[in-house]
């Protein structure tokens, strides 16, 4: 077929999943930023001990987990995750397939400058492998606690959500190794968004330059909200708890 055989096709998906990306981490980093708002409000750590959704009383965390728990959520989720997928596995095997056509990594260059004007751009694939292996811990530390059960009825799932937050964050190491992640996320990011619209034709130079800008505004704000969870969080548990 055309759009998985020519390069624009390609690209395509690639913008497409790439896209999928954006919107799943922008809801993922606005849910999570509820908990530094809960510390204002003096609602961390709240979360009633029934399973019922919206529970009276709760932190507005632990009620954007029960948005996330709700039927059509519910359904969207695996499907920005799968487009989340997609994207990084395409991307790689993308990427695979143009240094072998090069003749080896060092002879991968392209003609256009506004590929190669920054180191991110330059270097996609070893930031997908490492997004992609971080998403396995990610995925350990959460969602296995928390979704995997209740979707699956398998053993028991863990009904308040800050728990995990301050057992994941708690820990220095893994608080620098997830501020690491972060920074590689934000550097994908950047890079990214200003490469899907370029892919869909948004590629004049007046608007290009306003893409990039916006494009760093919106992985810096949704990077923003992940740093200050888990680092709110750190500081709940080694010293508010």
């Amino acid at each position: 077929m055309f759009i998985f055989n020519s390069s624009i096709g390609k690209k395509f998906i690639q913008a497409v999943s790439g896209a999928f990306l954006i919107v799943f981490l922008l809801l993922h980093s606005t849910i999570n930023f509820f908990s530094v708002i809960d510390t204002f409000t003096g609602k961390y750590g709240i979360a009633a001990a029934d399973e019922a959704l919206f529970s009276k009383g709760d932190g507005l965390f632990k009620l954007g987990c029960d948005f996330m728990s709700t039927p059509v959520i519910s359904i969207m989720v695996p499907i920005l995750a799968l487009g989340f997928l997609v994207h990084i596995l395409y991307g790689i095997w993308l990427t695979v397939q143009n240094i072998r056509a090069r003749g080896g990594y060092k002879r991968y260059e392209v003609a256009s400058k506004a590929a190669t004007d920054s180191w991110s751009s330059r270097n996609m694939l070893v930031l997908g492998i490492v997004i992609l292996g971080c998403i396995g811990l990610h995925l350990t530390d959460f969602w296995a606690k928390m979704q995997l059960p209740e979707m699956f009825g398998i053993g028991t799932f863990e009904n308040n959500p800050y728990l995990l937050l301050n057992a994941t964050f708690g820990r220095w190491w893994l608080l620098l190794l997830y501020l690491a992640w972060f920074a590689v996320v934000f550097l994908h990011l950047t890079h990214g968004f200003w490469s899907m619209f370029q892919t869909v034709g948004w590629n004049g130079k007046t608007w290009f330059k306003r893409v990039k800008v916006i494009g760093i505004i919106v992985a810096a704000l949704i990077i923003f909200m992940f740093v200050a969870t888990a680092v709110n969080a750190f500081i709940q548990s080694n010293f508010l708890a």
